[in-house]
């Protein structure tokens, strides 16, 4: 009987992207799900009712800041909280496949992925063809994106200490911190709104400009993919310099003139492999000719990780947070105090010490079982 690598070898190699695009939208379908979710259960909190929709874990995803803090705190203390878990949870699975799969979250899983290659085609449409930075700007700004990654790092893994790390993920400011980025959107302030409009245009101008210029994520998971075991090889025996595959990448690596890539842009999309005319010239493997990862296969990586990853955390209890429906309608009611503002992670003594007396009156209010 023909093995299932076999069997998934026998598809036609123009069927990458189109694989790439079912795993695009499945990712898409369950966050726009988990957001209509997450939105129904604050709705009705605001309303003063306990909700009768479940809170869905992964809008968590969308707390990548607290989710840093929260490995720092596990790394230092070996207490894994129970306050944002399945941030932290994604956060791992996120960095895992960088590791393995080079930056293939960005171009397979991730919504602004996606939508940056729809800006791109609004940008191909109105310059009929594509615009590139000159190579003397686009390295300066490309660094941008690594001084905003290092601002995060310095502030949270040099200057916050145990102590500091507990003050913030224990806080009343974190505990709301996903309903807060809920209000961002649904009660856009002024400023945010030229600032969302400002990018989006500017993403139309320049071909991925969030994602290459700005996106601290991305720099993470670029500096990490340098490291990955996988990469993308060419053969050179049988290359015959067409630079299709460079004229087909995203994000101008030049495919073509190297027999390894090694850049923390490739995204992993694999669109070089689609472009190559010639056959075992382009493949994503461990070594050389060896080792070589399947594009049909890579989806299934990239896809079973972040299933099993979230089902072994739902099944060890570390995927839903431990604040009651109870809790969240008194932190609701209560939202526009001053201790849940955000201050740069620290609390005002006397304001926390307001809030740990209101949170101590909740609970002995609520029945037992839902301290």
């Amino acid at each position: 009987m023909q093995s299932l690598t076999d069997a998934l070898n026998q598809f036609p190699r123009q069927d990458i992207q189109f694989y790439r695009k079912i795993v695009q939208y499945l990712f898409l379908a369950t966050i726009l799900w988990i957001g209509v979710q997450f939105t129904l259960f604050v709705r009705q909190l605001e309303v003063g009712i306990l909700p009768t929709v479940n809170r869905p874990p992964g809008v968590e995803a969308f707390l990548p800041i607290s989710s840093l803090i929260s490995l720092k705190y596990w790394v230092v203390s070996g207490v894994f909280n129970r306050i944002h878990p399945s941030g932290l949870v994604i956060l791992l699975i996120v960095l895992g496949t960088a590791i393995f799969l080079k930056r293939g979250f960005c171009s397979w899983v991730c919504p602004f992925g996606l939508f940056t290659e729809y800006l791109n085609r609004i940008h191909h449409f109105v310059f009929k063809k594509d615009i590139k930075v000159p190579r003397w700007l686009d390295y300066p700004l490309r660094s941008l994106k690594y001084l905003l990654l290092s601002y995060f790092l310095w502030a949270i893994l040099a200057r916050m200490d145990a102590s500091s790390l507990e003050v913030f993920i224990y806080g009343p400011y974190n505990r709301v911190a996903d309903i807060k980025m809920l209000h961002f959107f649904s009660n856009i302030s002024r400023f945010a709104f030229f600032t969302l409009l400002s990018l989006l245009i500017l993403s139309v101008l320049i071909r991925n400009f969030w994602c290459r210029y700005l996106c601290p994520y991305g720099a993470l998971l670029g500096a990490l993919s340098l490291f990955s075991i996988f990469k993308i090889h060419r053969n050179e025996a049988t290359c015959t310099k067409c630079k299709k595959c460079t004229r087909a990448c995203p994000v101008d690596v030049q495919v073509h003139s190297v027999t390894r890539v090694f850049s923390d842009e490739c995204h992993a999309c694999l669109k070089c492999l689609n472009a190559c005319p010639e056959e075992k010239t382009l493949y994503f493997s461990l070594f050389q000719r060896r080792g070589i990862l399947k594009p049909l296969i890579y989806a299934a990586a990239i896809s079973l990780l972040f299933l099993c990853a979230t089902t072994t955390a739902r099944i060890t209890g570390h995927w839903h947070n431990a604040i009651s429906n109870h809790e969240y309608l008194f932190h609701v009611t209560h939202l526009n105090l001053s201790f849940y503002q955000h201050n740069r992670g620290q609390v005002p003594r006397h304001h926390n010490e307001a809030w740990r007396e209101r949170m101590r009156d909740l609970r002995q209010a609520l029945p037992h079982r839902t301290r």
